[in-house]
């Protein structure tokens, strides 16, 4: 029962990301690097889900808002929300027992796992972050970000907070 409780809640949030990320053949030949503030900027009216609360500076550098969809329970054992990331702004370090699924519903972002490249996410890409992986996420230096997080197993305790990600961190 519970696998399948939360495999329907990826299968709608999967949903969510496809339909917003139907693009013409022309638009799919444009890198990452070329997508402009204007194709991906969206306002708040445009966001799938609401904006919701700003977060708490202790765990995130910026202004960050969160939206929590699904929360934590013993039934469905899966916590889910949006997060908008305002330009510049980020997650700090951090990591889950359980892992983590974020999936991009809007602008561009910033991925990154400790001791990894850092990779740069948008609009319609699938992150998966293994259990206990120590990684960072948040929007782009001039754009803003939104994705849906889903944490599975969340009997398997919560998240482990760190430090910041430093601005040289993060420019880098």
């Amino acid at each position: 029962m519970r696998n399948r409780s939360a495999l329907t809640i990826l299968t709608i949030a999967a949903s969510l990301c496809f339909s917003c990320n139907q693009k013409t053949s022309k638009e799919k030949e444009k890198s990452s690097a070329a997508i402009t503030k204007t194709e991906t900027q969206k306002t708040t009216s445009d966001l799938i889900f609401e904006k919701g609360k700003k977060t708490s500076a202790e765990k995130f550098v910026g202004n960050v808002y969160m939206n929590l969809l699904v929360p934590e329970d013993s039934i469905y054992t899966t916590k889910s929300g949006s997060v908008t990331f305002e330009a510049g702004s980020r997650t700090n370090w951090h990591y889950h027992p359980s892992g983590q699924i974020l999936m991009v519903t809007n602008g561009v972002g910033f991925h990154q796992i400790e001791g990894q490249p850092k990779e740069v996410i948008k609009k319609g890409d699938v992150v998966k972050v293994p259990k206990n992986v120590k990684h960072w996420h948040g929007a782009s230096v001039e754009e803003d970000m939104t994705h849906v997080f889903v944490i599975p197993n969340v009997e398997m305790g919560g998240s482990k907070w760190f430090d910041p990600v430093t601005d040289e961190e993060f420019k880098n």
